[in-house]
């Protein structure tokens, strides 16, 4: 069953939706500017994170970075030191790269041109569509998970809302809805209604402007709309991870995944570590002998730590080893551990230095002397 729309209920459908959403919509800062330059920011921070965590980003980034120029003009390494702890960090990369082609092509300016849009760094359909439709009020449908079921449910459509057919079935539907002459509010209302009152579980429909239009309540199947989607087996990883500490209460890090998932630590500055399948303090130390010559023979094992990326479940296994002097070699960096936020890191190295903080920081004893690992 879908809803068969009219030109006077389609008209009706929009005006009780946009007007539910000017009078309830959320105050979120991005939404207080047609700036796109802060409207594309926050649609590419707002990416697989929820709005909670994304807030005090967005206001820090914001304030480093005030346009696009002071963007393009940044190191990386600036950028992902502020991104650091927010994930999925090619999207700050993506960004970063975006901003330059901006000054360089298109006078500092975001492009209005879909097409032209389209073609930056980091930018899909769904991204496009959402900053030239609140920004430029350019009659573009987003779609995107929550008005994919904002749409299904309206409709009774019953099925994976991601399989191909299903999508682009879903893209038609957002078309034909899409109020034109208010394209940014509309896009942002359905959006709205799918994170606040079409939640994927326990929707409240009693709340719902638009619900005398929906035939999956007017058929008792909100509960099965949209269908539950299969989750991938989760993969599980062990990462040994190594903190050096020298007599001076300096570490290393270094900028070389090359003996795990690079995914894991966003390809920033972390500490050396390698995948481990059954004895971690020894296959460490092998990693430490092959890549720095150290011979790294007491490593004391620290709290161990959970992490998780999309569908790896990974234990971090930190070992803290004292070091006569740290070896130095080309892409590394050394610094005292409590200047770890100085650098861009992923959560991962947080939760290993988090573990060695306590531990690393006890001055060797009688009993707890200090190995004389040295590297040549």
């Amino acid at each position: 069953m879908k809803t068969e729309w009219t030109p006077r209920s389609l008209g009706k459908f929009q005006q009780r939706l946009l007007a539910w959403f000017r009078a309830h919509r959320r105050d979120l800062p991005w939404r207080r500017s047609r700036d796109p330059y802060r409207i594309w920011v926050a649609e590419v921070m707002l990416q697989q994170t929820r709005i909670a965590a994304v807030l005090p980003y967005y206001h820090r980034f914001l304030r480093r970075f005030p346009d696009v120029r002071s963007l393009a003009r940044a190191r990386e390494e600036e950028v992902l030191k502020l991104w650091a702890g927010l994930g999925y960090y090619s999207r700050a990369r993506n960004l970063h790269r975006a901003a330059k082609e901006i000054v360089a092509r298109h006078e500092g300016k975001f492009p209005r041109e879909l097409d032209a849009a389209l073609a930056l760094p980091g930018i899909g359909s769904y991204t496009a569509a959402a900053i030239l439709s609140i920004a430029y009020n350019e009659p573009l449908a987003v779609l995107d998970g929550n008005v994919a079921r904002v749409l299904a449910r309206l409709g009774a459509m019953r099925g994976d809302l991601r399989a191909p057919k299903m999508w682009r079935e879903l893209g038609e539907r957002a078309n034909v809805t899409l109020a034109r002459d208010a394209a940014g509010d509309w896009n942002q209302a359905l959006m709205e209604l799918g994170e606040t009152i079409c939640t994927p579980q326990s929707p409240r429909c009693g709340e719902c402007p638009v619900s005398r239009w929906c035939a999956a309540r007017a058929r008792g199947l909100t509960d099965e709309i949209p269908a539950v989607r299969r989750k991938r087996a989760p993969v599980r990883i062990r990462i040994a991870a190594a903190v050096l500490r020298d007599p001076r209460g300096r570490t290393i890090l270094v900028k070389d995944p090359g003996a795990h998932d690079g995914v894991l630590f966003s390809r920033m500055w972390q500490f050396p570590a390698v995948e481990v399948a059954h004895e971690p303090r020894r296959e460490l130390a092998a990693h430490l002998k092959a890549t720095f010559d150290l011979d790294a023979d007491s490593l004391e094992a620290l709290p161990e730590a959970r992490h998780g990326v999309t569908f790896r479940e990974i234990a971090l296994l930190p070992f803290l080893a004292r070091v006569a002097r740290l070896p130095k070699r080309p892409r590394t960096r050394i610094l005292p551990l409590e200047r770890l936020s100085e650098l861009p890191v992923s959560s991962a190295t947080r939760k290993i230095a988090a573990a060695a903080a306590g531990t690393a920081c006890r001055a060797p004893t009688r009993e707890n002397p200090t190995p004389s690992f040295a590297s040549p």
